[in-house]
């Protein structure tokens, strides 16, 4: 069975969600729609018009796309918008005033009004129930204090990256996989935190996305350390840039000499079982590591 669905982009979190166009009406990109959500309607702007889907590739049930928005329902977001900055510094005076150790991020109204939502950060478990109460009593409707990470922080606040593009968790990304250090030896970058590093501080999700096609071209080539053979005489693998298929070699006699990787020999055994062994240098950035991965289980 296939589905007619459209792709939205809500404003606050930038998450992307399918939405199916039941009445198959032309929603082009850009244009600002109001969808059923799991907290109600919500309003929310077309990023992708709409395509077929076989169901197997959908998590379904699917939500339906109500109506097209009208200039009252823009009006009223924007409303609910400026209400929510309001909502918002209340809030951030009532943390300090509770000495809660959290980081206020955004806050926002449901569509309809029900449910206010603050977004913030914290180390660790927050007991904020005096806090919700105080919240409630002010704006007499039901309060939601959502925990998200430094990534979804950065998704919602920040704008442009280390590259001087745009966020791409603004742009296309919509769940965070798991980054690994070793993914970035693999495609030879500088293990250094300023060089490998997001503006949320973890590592780059760039590395996770473009691994794959690392792996596939390091398929072929030697392992960093190997001994090989060159048309400038045998030599040992220092650094490697299979994206452009060249290597550097430390050749004896004439230095370190780049040579296309068509014009090297090796055992490409030896080049497996090499790489499945743990990097010498991995001791010298063990305190990086662990920093990482104990950043990744906040």
């Amino acid at each position: 069975m296939k589905y007619k669905v459209i792709g939205v982009i809500f404003e606050i979190t930038k998450k992307r969600y399918f939405f199916e166009n039941k009445d198959n009406i032309d929603y082009k990109k850009g244009d600002m729609v109001i969808v059923d959500t799991a907290r109600g309607m919500e309003l929310g702007k077309v990023y992708a018009e709409t395509r077929e889907y076989e169901e197997e590739v959908l998590v379904l049930p699917l939500k339906a796309v109500i109506r097209k928005a009208t200039t009252d329902d823009i009006e009223r977001y924007n409303v609910l918008k400026n209400e929510a900055k309001n909502a918002f510094i209340i809030c951030r005076e009532k943390i300090t005033l509770h000495n809660l150790p959290m980081k206020l991020i955004k806050s926002e109204y449901t569509f309809d009004k029900t449910k206010l939502i603050f977004y913030f950060t914290a180390e660790g478990r927050i007991d904020f129930r005096a806090l919700v109460k105080d919240l409630a009593a002010i704006f007499k409707l039901r309060i939601e204090l959502r925990q998200i990470g430094v990534r979804d922080e950065a998704r919602i606040v920040g704008e442009v990256g280390v590259c001087g593009k745009e966020l791409c968790c603004r742009l296309f990304i919509n769940k965070f996989d798991s980054i690994a250090i070793k993914m970035a030896r693999d495609q030879g970058l500088v293990i250094n935190p300023s060089k490998i590093s997001g503006i949320c501080g973890r590592l780059l999700c760039c590395i996770k996305y473009e691994n794959e096609q690392y792996e596939e071209e390091l398929k072929s080539y030697p392992a960093i350390g190997q001994n090989v053979t060159t048309k400038l005489g045998n030599g040992r693998v220092t650094s490697l840039n299979p994206l452009n298929g060249y290597l550097y070699v430390d050749i004896v006699g004439k230095g370190i000499n780049k040579i296309d990787l068509k014009d090297v020999e090796f055992d490409i055994n030896e080049a497996n079982l090499l790489k499945e062994k743990p990097v010498d240098s991995e001791d010298e950035h063990k305190d990086l590591v662990e920093d990482y991965q104990a950043a990744e289980k906040i």
